[in-house]
């Protein structure tokens, strides 16, 4: 399981941007499009929401790529 570290003075980032950030998506303009296929899942329930905000603790599984925990 790979650890994304948030930013001091960060409680949380977006979805969309934590999915570029670990290279699940080469562009944010595809963001959506992987949302919508069903691959990904925020603490094991499938999310489409780009800009949910995703929390220290929260594991976010994308299908095909290691989870991923926010710390």
């Amino acid at each position: 399981m790979r650890t994304v570290s948030l930013r001091p003075g960060e409680e949380s980032i977006r979805l969309g941007q934590l999915l570029k950030l670990v290279d699940a998506v080469p562009t944010g303009a595809q963001v959506k499009d992987v949302l919508v296929t069903g691959v990904v899942r925020v603490n094991g329930e499938p999310e489409d929401r780009r800009g949910r905000q995703v929390r220290r603790g929260d594991v976010v599984s994308i299908e095909g790529i290691e989870d991923v925990t926010v710390g």
